[in-house]
């Protein structure tokens, strides 16, 4: 892709091409900085909250899933709408170069990273060798990406067993296999290529040594047009199911300051040599004896934003904005301070007893916490019906506290009081997580729940808390009509 030369003009209105939560937050964003927005929806999403508070709503008619990313259609109606700029969240279009290049061409403000880097950082490969290039560390592993399951075996073989088979052209933990013992390699092999196949188009994958017990840590990066590049902290994703993120923390609790420090003084430097702008972030393994890895970039705002923001006070998304528009950044490192803690959780309908199946189908009853540190982004409601089409998230509940005692509390009261009736979710495993002893303590890898979740009670007993006071309410009620 060559390189396209970008432009800058004061944005007035949006077009947010995604839905859900994410929607609804760049929503929120944009009307705090007076900005119009304008959604699309799928007639799956026609009841949707973001939809009744975005300033204009169109329907996408057809599939489903295609509603979010016909970009020639989207940006269409962003012309037709004479919105100046597109946010597109995460998810969907949000990390495919070829939108956002459209996008500029179209006289359409992205708001995001130039497409350059996005198609960078979204080859797994060639970021790899980017960042080793930067002195950034990596794990051994292919150069490029691998079709040919004899080719794919030899580089295991030399590397030595653990080693992970990842999507070369996706995430998400799709397309990805650990292979322990030489015997697995080719089953696994076939299946991780035919499940990335199937989800992006390519079955390449390519192969690295597998990390034992390792943290999952990332590193925010912020930058403006002008070079001016800061990190915003950094946050433990460590616990997962599936390779797929379900608790995340700002700041670790538990990792060493110097490593924090170096893996800030990488990111910031890395971000500053390649001439990043707008946010991205940065995610490693650091393993057992506090080496840390790269293992990719997300072009994006991410998923668990919300908990920088806490810790921080910087309004991420507002700032993705501002960058957007030309303004350099309000603050220099210096002056970002990070207070207290936080922790999102990702409420999904799934049921961790079924091996996280999907559900959907009505809310029948739905309450969600609050309080002081509390947070709560979501995109149901009572009576709402979940689809088929999308991903399981349902709500993120994220708490803050000055310290890792008092925000666990939170957490837990707060969870204790988050009500999803109707559809079997995952707060029962996020009750349990809470309660556990070594996560009070703050130890917690990327096994976490693989290792846990048999010893988990998942049983919820909110529904019998709930039952209780409808029948108290119940009783109430006849006395007054006797």
């Amino acid at each position: 892709m060559s390189k396209l030369k970008t432009f800058t003009k004061e944005i007035k209105k949006v077009l947010i091409a995604n839905r859900g939560e994410i929607a609804t937050r760049i929503i929120r964003a944009c009307k705090e900085l007076d900005i119009k927005t304008v959604a699309i929806y799928s007639e799956a999403d026609a009841k949707s909250i973001y939809v009744k508070k975005a300033d204009e709503a169109y329907l996408i008619p057809g599939d489903p899933i295609q509603a979010y990313l016909n970009y020639f259609r989207i940006v269409d109606l962003a012309k037709q709408t004479k919105c100046d700029a597109i946010h597109s969240g995460y998810g969907f279009l949000s990390e495919n170069p070829e939108f956002a290049e459209y996008c500029w061409k179209q006289g359409i403000v992205f708001i995001g990273p130039h497409p350059d880097h996005i198609a960078l950082f979204g080859d797994k490969m060639a970021a790899k060798k980017k960042m080793r290039e930067l002195g950034v560390p990596v794990l051994p592993g292919s150069d490029e990406p691998i079709s040919d399951i004899k080719k794919a075996k030899k580089i295991a073989d030399e590397i030595g067993y653990p080693v992970i088979l990842k999507a070369a052209f996706g995430g998400g933990g799709r397309g990805m296999r650990i292979v322990r013992e030489e015997s697995e390699f080719e089953d696994l092999f076939k299946s991780a290529f035919n499940e990335a196949k199937k989800f992006f188009g390519r079955g390449d994958v390519f192969i690295e040594k597998y990390v034992e017990n390792p943290r999952h840590i990332e590193i925010q990066i912020m930058a403006d047009k002008y070079g001016n590049v800061v990190h915003l902290g950094e946050r433990d994703c460590s616990i997962q199911r599936r390779h797929q993120k379900v608790v995340e923390i700002a700041r670790s609790p538990t990792l060493n300051e110097d490593v924090k420090r170096e893996l800030y003084r990488t990111s910031v430097k890395a971000m500053f040599k390649v001439g990043y702008e707008n946010v991205g972030t940065i995610e490693y393994l650091v393993d057992e004896k506090d080496n840390f890895y790269f293992i990719e970039m997300n072009t994006r705002l991410q998923v668990e934003h919300t908990v920088t923001e806490m810790v921080t006070g910087i309004d991420i998304v507002q700032q993705m904005i501002k960058i957007a528009q030309g303004e350099k950044l309000g603050f220099l490192q210096e002056d970002i301070t990070m207070r207290g803690y936080a922790i999102e959780f990702r409420v999904n309908a799934e049921d961790p007893k079924r091996n996280f199946a999907p559900s959907v189908g009505a809310i029948t009853s739905y309450h969600s916490p609050g309080g002081p540190g509390v947070r709560v982004d979501a995109a149901v409601y009572k009576d709402y019906v979940i689809p088929p089409y999308y991903d399981s998230m349902i709500a993120k509940l994220s708490v803050w506290a000055l310290t890792w005692d008092q925000v666990v509390n939170r957490a837990r009261r707060a969870l204790d009081e988050f009500i999803v009736r109707g559809v079997p979710t995952n707060l029962p495993l996020l009750r349990a997580i809470v309660r556990d002893e070594d996560f009070i303590k703050g130890k917690f890898t990327t096994r976490y729940i693989e290792e846990k979740l048999p010893t988990f009670n998942l049983e919820d007993k909110t529904a019998d808390l709930e039952d209780l006071v409808a029948a108290i309410a119940g009783a109430i009620a006849a006395y007054h009509k006797i």
